[in-house]
C-alpha cells in the first residue's frame, strides 16, 4: 500500500509537469488530470460490488498492474513522438477505471482487520500513509522530471506500481460478511441507494466534495505560480507539496490518539472553516514577488493545510466506519469515497480553464469558494450524533 501510494502521489505531480512541458497548456493539463480521476469515480458503484463479492486484494493488484502499463505506454509513445493529446487523454481514462479498486479495497480492509477501539489509531496510520507519500512522492517526481525528463520519470513511477503488485502476491483476503442480491448491477445500485439514504455518508459527500474543489485547483495552480509567476524549477514544486505532508503527518499522529466519539462533527467543521483564510494566502502569494514574500506565503499555506487535514481525515475515516454497516462496507465505501473525491478532478479541470485567463480567478472561485461551501455543507448536513439505522434494503441476503 505504501509503495503504491508514493507512486500515486508522484503521478499527480509528474503528469501535470509532463503535460505542461509537452503541450504548454494549463487547460490541457487540467483535462488530463480530470481524465485520470473522474472515470474511476463514475464506475465506483460497480467497483464496490466487485470488491464485496470477489475479494479485495486481487482487484487491488489488478489496478496496480494497469497503472504500471499505463505509465509505460505513455512514456514509450512520448519517446517515439506518437502521443497526440487525445491519445494521452484516452490512456488516462482507461487507467482511471481501475483506480478506485485500490483506494477502496485497502481502506475498507481496516475496519475488518482492526478492533473498533483502535480505529482512530489505524486511521491515523492510514492518513499518514498518504501524508508520507506526499512528503516523498512530489519532490521525487518533480526532481525526476527535471533531471531525467517526463518519459523516464513515468517509467520509474510505473515500476513502483509493479513492485506494489508483487508485494501483494500470496496475501490472503480476510473473511467478511456481505449483503448481496447475487447480481453485480443490482448490488451496485444497492450500494448507491444505501449511501444516499445514510445521512452521514450523504452529508460527508457534499462537504468533502466542495472542499476537494480547492485540492484539485491546487494541483494545477500551485505549479503555475511557482513555474510561471516565480520563475522557479520543477523541484521547488515538489518540495512545496511536501510541506503539507510533513505538517499533516504530525497532525494525524496527534489527533489519531484521541477518542473521536462525540467529537467528529467539530473535528470536521472547524478545520473546514479555518481552510477559508488559509487558502486565501495562496491568492495573496500569487501577486507577490517570489523571494521572500511569495514563496514564504505559499509554504505557510501548505503548512497550514497539512495541519488542518489531520483532524479532518481522522474524523472522516472514523465516522464513516462507525456509521456504515459492516456488510455494506465495500459498496458504501466505494460510492462514498468517489462522492467525496469528485471535487478533485472537477477542481483541476475547471482550474486549468480559469487559469488560462487568471490564476487569481481560479483561486477565488474554486479555492476560497470551495472552502466556504465545504464548511457550510459540513455544518448543515453532517449529523452531530449517529442517526437511527436505515432498514436493510429489500431483496438482499447476507452471505
Amino acid at each position: 500500500m505504501q509503495i503504491a501510494r508514493i507512486a500515486q502521489s508522484m503521478v499527480g505531480v509528474a503528469i501535470v509537469l509532463f503535460t505542461l512541458d509537452r503541450y504548454g497548456s494549463p487547460a490541457f493539463a487540467g483535462l488530463v488530470t480530470l481524465a485520470s480521476i473522474l472515470p474511476g469515480l463514475l464506475v465506483s458503484p460497480v467497483a464496490g460490488a466487485l470488491l464485496d463479492r470477489h475479494g479485495r486484494l486481487r482487484l487491488v493488484m489488478l489496478d496496480y498492474v494497469v497503472a504500471m502499463a499505463a505509465m509505460a505506454l505513455i512514456a514509450l509513445l512520448a519517446v517515439v513522438n506518437a502521443l497526440p493529446g487525445p491519445l494521452l487523454v484516452a490512456i488516462a481514462v482507461l487507467s482511471s477505471l481501475t483506480s478506485i479498486l485500490s483506494h477502496v479495497g485497502l481502506r475498507s480492509l481496516f475496519p475488518i482487520l482492526v478492533p473498533e477501539p483502535l480505529w482512530e489509531r489505524v486511521n491515523a496510520v492510514d492518513s499518514n500513509g498518504y501524508v508520507a507519500a506526499t512528503i516523498v512522492g512530489p519532490p521525487l517526481a518533480a526532481a525526476m522530471v527535471a533531471l531525467l525528463g517526463g518519459p523516464a520519470a513515468l517509467v520509474l513511477i510505473g515500476l513502483g506500481f509493479g513492485i506494489a503488485a508483487a508485494a501483494l502476491v500470496g496475501v490472503p483476503d480476510p473473511a467478511s460478511t456481505i449483503a448481496s442480491s447475487g447480481r453485480i448491477l443490482a448490488d451496485a445500485w444497492g450500494g448507491m441507494v444505501y449511501t444516499w439514504r445514510n445521512r452521514t455518508l450523504r452529508g460527508l459527500g457534499f462537504a468533502v466534495t466542495f472542499g476537494n474543489l480547492a485540492h484539485g485547483m491546487t494541483a494545477i495552480v500551485l505549479p503555475l505560480i511557482i513555474l510561471q509567476r516565480f520563475g522557479m524549477s520543477e523541484t521547488v514544486v515538489g518540495l512545496v507539496f511536501a510541506v503539507s505532508g510533513i505538517s499533516g503527518m504530525a497532525s494525524a499522529f496527534l489527533f489519531g490518539r484521541l477518542d473521536t466519539r462525540g467529537r467528529e462533527w467539530a473535528m470536521l467543521v472547524w478545520p473546514m472553516v479555518a481552510l477559508v483564510p488559509t487558502v486565501a494566502l495562496l491568492l495573496i502569494a500569487a501577486g507577490q514577488p517570489p523571494i521572500p514574500v511569495g514563496l514564504g506565503l505559499v509554504i505557510a499555506e501548505m503548512l497550514l493545510v497539512g495541519l488542518l487535514i489531520g483532524p479532518m481525515d481522522i474524523a472522516l475515516f472514523t465516522v464513516r466506519q462507525r456509521r456504515t454497516d459492516r456488510e455494506w462496507m465495500g459498496r458504501a465505501f466505494s460510492v462514498s469515497m468517489a462522492f467525496n473525491y469528485l471535487g478533485v478532478p472537477i477542481g483541476a479541470g475547471v482550474a486549468g480553464l480559469l487559469a488560462e485567463t487568471s490564476i487569481e480567478l481560479a483561486i477565488l472561485v474554486l479555492g476560497i469558494g470551495g472552502a466556504i461551501a465545504s464548511a457550510i455543507a459540513a455544518a448543515a448536513l453532517v449529523p452531530r450524533h449517529e442517526p437511527p439505522r436505515e432498514q436493510p434494503l429489500a431483496g438482499t441476503a447476507s452471505s
